[in-house]
């Protein structure tokens, strides 16, 4: 290392000197140390708004392909000679139940310790299995 005592700019403390980390300048023998502040990363601080829009996002990707396959299971059904209103109305219980176990899923990814809990998913799992239970009675061919 250079000679502390020529150097007039900045420099760092040597790593065994342990120095206070209320001030954020601190000054000894004429030379002005800065002490940066230690940042850590907690993972109960949330999701950042830009984690938040990657998540509508993939949502938004997701909600347009469910809406394709809702057309595809609608018509497979009209094919299997179910009445058409039964098979569209089959198809959107399908979209509602695939839309809430996609909700899910991302909110689950996006943040476990915020939207694991049953205020979020017990509602979404209710209407996921509701409209399951749905799409089974409205697809049967009358």
């Amino acid at each position: 290392m250079a000679d502390q005592t020529s150097n007039k700019g900045f420099s760092l403390p040597p790593p065994s000197q342990s120095t206070p980390a209320q001030s954020s300048v601190s000054k000894s023998d004429s030379t002005n140390q800065i002490i940066l502040p230690s940042i850590s990363t907690n993972a109960l601080d949330g999701p950042e708004p830009r984690d938040y829009a990657i998540a509508g996002t993939i949502l938004g990707v997701f909600l347009i392909a469910f809406f394709f396959v809702r057309s595809g299971y609608a018509n497979y059904l009209v094919g299997k000679k179910v009445s058409p209103n039964s098979a569209n109305a089959a198809g959107w219980w399908l979209f509602i139940f695939l839309t809430g176990l996609a909700t899910a899923a991302v909110m689950a990814i996006l943040s476990p310790v915020k939207f694991l809990a049953p205020l979020f998913m017990a509602p979404l799992g209710l209407i996921s299995f509701a409209a399951l239970i749905l799409v089974f009675l409205t697809s049967r061919q009358k």
